[in-house]
């Protein structure tokens, strides 16, 4: 079957099939297959990302890593919301219970930005498919408070339309390096990474958890 046979019809043969036709349509089709070419939607593959970030292939858990961040290399996600796997040549739908990547650890540091201006606070994260993200403009950190309880959930954005859910022990080491800044008239607690402060609450937290 040559690698431009599709998605959906490969992981009908098996995880390994998939992802050896992912790495084909990513490396191996000559350019003149590629151009003019319509790409290809496969519809509905039965792929999950669970909350805790784990992959599902019909119901089963994908334990391999190596075929985990095979397909998140290919994750996208569309205006409308949803997440698909897309290669040059076609793409698939999965379903994403929150998001798709999972921050596991952060290192804090002070860095020189380059800018000539004073040393800053530096922040990076690793996610469960040891991709490093620094924490700046680019990817910034999102809270999203509970409008009743005011729990936090917090993310990082690892690329355009994709996040990362900080897990509940990075989120407490974060937290730990929060300060308070004056922002539009309001006392607001983040922190700082590459001389952008990202707020976490307007109050102090004293009793946090990250789901």
């Amino acid at each position: 079957m040559p690698p431009e046979a599709g998605i959906k019809a490969s992981i009908g043969e098996g995880l390994p099939d998939c992802a050896r036709r992912i790495d084909q349509s990513l490396g191996k089709l000559p350019p003149h297959v590629i151009q003019g070419r319509q790409k290809q939607d496969n519809g509905r593959i039965d792929m999950r990302i669970a909350r805790d970030g784990t992959w599902f292939y019909k119901g089963t858990p994908i334990n391999r890593k190596e075929l985990v961040c095979l397909f998140a290399s290919v994750l996208k996600r569309e205006a409308c919301g949803g997440y698909l796997l897309e290669t040059p040549v076609e793409k698939g739908w999965i379903t994403v219970e929150d998001a798709p990547f999972v921050a596991v650890e952060m290192v804090w540091r002070d860095c020189d930005c380059g800018d000539g201006g004073p040393i800053r606070q530096c922040l990076s994260f690793r996610t469960n498919c040891d991709e490093v993200i620094p924490c700046n403009a680019d990817h910034p950190i999102r809270i999203q408070l509970d409008p009743r309880t005011r729990e936090p959930r917090p993310y990082i954005t690892v690329r355009p339309g994709l996040e990362a859910r900080i897990a509940r022990p990075v989120f407490y080491e974060m937290v730990a390096l929060a300060v308070t800044e004056a922002l539009e008239g309001r006392h607001v607690m983040g922190v700082w990474s590459e001389g952008v402060f990202f707020p976490i609450d307007e109050e102090p937290v004293l009793d946090v958890a990250a789901e």
